[in-house]
C-alpha cells in the first residue's frame, strides 16, 4: 500500500524532531563492504554504523584507545 503525503509529512516531521543527520564519505568500494558486513551480522548498515561507533567510544573511555 502507497504511502499518502500526509503520512510521509508525519514521518519526516518525526524523524526530524528525534533524530540528528550525519553525511559520511568514504572511498568508493567501501559501502559495499561495509553493507556486506552489517547483513552478514544481521543489521542494517545504520545500526551497524551506531554501533561501531557505541563500542569505540565505550572503548575509549575505559582507556583502550592506542
Amino acid at each position: 500500500m502507497p504511502v499518502s503525503k500526509a503520512q510521509q509529512r508525519a514521518v519526516n516531521k518525526y524523524m526530524k524532531e528525534n533524530y540528528d543527520r550525519v553525511n559520511l564519505t568514504m572511498p568508493k568500494g567501501r559501502k559495499e563492504e561495509i553493507q556486506a558486513h552489517a547483513q552478514a551480522q544481521g543489521e542494517s548498515v545504520n545500526s551497524f554504523i551506531n554501533r561501531a561507533i557505541e563500542e569505540t567510544m565505550a572503548r575509549d573511555k575505559e582507556g583502550g584507545a592506542e
